[in-house]
């Protein structure tokens, strides 16, 4: 009985000492986290208006008047929320610094997840955080709303506005969010400079070996691959059957490789993180970038699922559906193909890819229409110094290294219109445990605190007057 009591003392002593090593503002970056994480913000079938304005009053209880908090979408349930941070420009002074992340999540079921862990309760586990958005994006979220809510506790005064912008409809949404604000209210979240997700450092053993700025991304396209038969009677089955035709031309698109291009971006990507590692990995990175078509180059880095994503437009089967009974012979067998194509890619050329991987005349596949093609932002030279200079000061000399980032952000409608726009965190993962989007999705503890000092100290040397992007 006493070794059980003095086991439950333990505990609850770690507990608190555990809460006293925080200080009040990654206290109050915790609460925030905990607080959005556990609203269901799913993009389909859910939405963002509840966590819009637990965000919203959030600033207003840190004293940020109404006149500069903005809450609007063109869906009810789709909500955005745009706060301003006055500075000393005012109207004349330099355009202002845009923070900008999404409130949606991709969507998630508790009976997907491992026992004990629920994608919308926020967990504190073994070092890690847990929950539906901990990485993807709530984390930069409640980092941008900590920084910004701090600057004001602490007087600080930018040299211009910093506008922190959180949207609805990123997570493979069209029209409610970062596009609507940009196209409808731009001059709520025209900037200079746009701070944005898409990027994070990355751990080995974990050891911070790099810090990533996200400069480009890849373009997102969608097909639809349809098999199509006579049907019948199930008891009367037949070799052409709609769901194994569409199965045997799936599984020569599984087994098909599209060509290695490099950008500009892409082949600065290789060329430094060639510098950090391992002697083989990195001899197949400079003997690739010297030669495209270096098959033993290509198998080597191509085990990597992120080496892979960064060498190719790549296209995978993310849906399927067939049949309309199940006592008869199928008569459309249909899956939805998820392609993400380099830059300047063009669909239609992807398309005529895929049908001939696909191998089979008989097999539909859909035309969708031109995607507008990415544009580069060429990184500001003060930023990249400012990110360098910070990443140094937190992690010693840990390479900065631009990248192309393989899935879509909200930065498109500011790069279109030649403002820069970044991806940058300063939040530190594994990459071979990046569980965004998946099962367990996770961050570490320390990387997240270590994400909130990096904000701060970049978000105030970029509105210090010192640099002036």
């Amino acid at each position: 009985m006493h070794t059980a009591l003095a086991l439950v003392f333990l505990a609850v002593t770690a507990g608190a000492l555990h809460a006293q090593t925080l200080s009040p503002a990654q206290q109050y970056a915790r609460d925030v986290y905990k607080e959005i994480v556990e609203y269901n913000s799913v993009n389909i079938g859910g939405g963002t208006t509840e966590v819009a304005n637990a965000v919203a009053r959030r600033f207003r209880d840190a004293g940020f008047a109404d006149q500069d908090i903005f809450l609007g979408g063109i869906q009810p349930n789709k909500h955005n929320v745009v706060v301003r941070y006055r500075g000393k420009g005012g109207a004349n002074g330099p355009k202002p610094l845009l923070l900008l992340a999404h409130l949606d999540v991709v969507e998630a079921l508790k009976a997907d997840w491992s026992p004990g862990l629920d994608p919308f309760t926020f967990l504190e586990k073994d070092g890690y955080f847990y929950g539906r958005g901990v990485i993807d994006d709530k984390a930069q979220v409640a980092i941008f709303t900590a920084v910004v809510v701090q600057m004001k506790k602490d007087g600080y005064v930018p040299d211009r506005d910093i506008v922190v912008a959180f949207t609805a409809d990123e997570e493979g949404g069209c029209c409610n969010g970062a596009r609507w604000l940009f196209s409808t209210h731009r001059e709520l979240v025209d900037a200079s400079l746009v701070l944005n997700e898409g990027a994070f450092g990355f751990l080995r053993d974990g050891k911070p070996v790099a810090n990533t700025i996200e400069a480009t991304q890849k373009v997102t396209g969608g097909f639809t691959v349809t098999a199509k038969n006579r049907g019948g009677h199930s008891s009367l089955p037949r070799p052409d059957n709609a769901i194994y035709q569409l199965a045997a031309g799936l599984m020569k698109l599984s087994a098909f490789k599209f060509p290695v291009e490099f950008n500009d971006v892409s082949r600065a990507y290789f060329e430094q993180t060639a510098k950090i590692e391992t002697p083989r990995t990195a001899a197949a990175m400079r003997a690739l970038i010297k030669n495209p078509r270096d098959v033993e180059a290509e198998t080597v880095l191509a085990r990597d699922p992120l080496y892979n994503s960064m060498l190719r437009t790549t296209c995978i089967a993310t849906m399927l559906k067939g049949g309309h009974a199940s006592n008869a012979l199928p008569q459309t067998a249909e899956a939805g193909i998820n392609c993400r194509m380099m830059p300047d890619a063009r669909i239609s050329d992807v398309r005529a890819m895929i049908v001939k991987a696909l191998d089979d005349p008989e097999l539909e596949v859909s035309n969708p229409p031109n995607r507008e093609p990415r544009t580069a932002a060429a990184v500001v030279p003060d930023v990249l110094k400012a990110v360098e200079r910070i990443t140094q000061e937190m992690w010693g000399q840990v390479p900065v290294i631009q990248i192309m980032q393989g899935g879509a952000t909200d930065a498109v409608p500011w790069r279109s219109a030649g403002i820069p726009a970044y991806g940058v965190s300063g939040l530190m993962v594994d990459p071979d445990d990046l569980r965004l989007h998946g099962r367990d999705e996770r961050v570490p503890v320390k990387s997240f605190f270590d994400a909130q000092e990096f904000t701060v100290k970049l978000t105030r040397l970029l509105t210090s007057g010192k640099t002036t992007p």
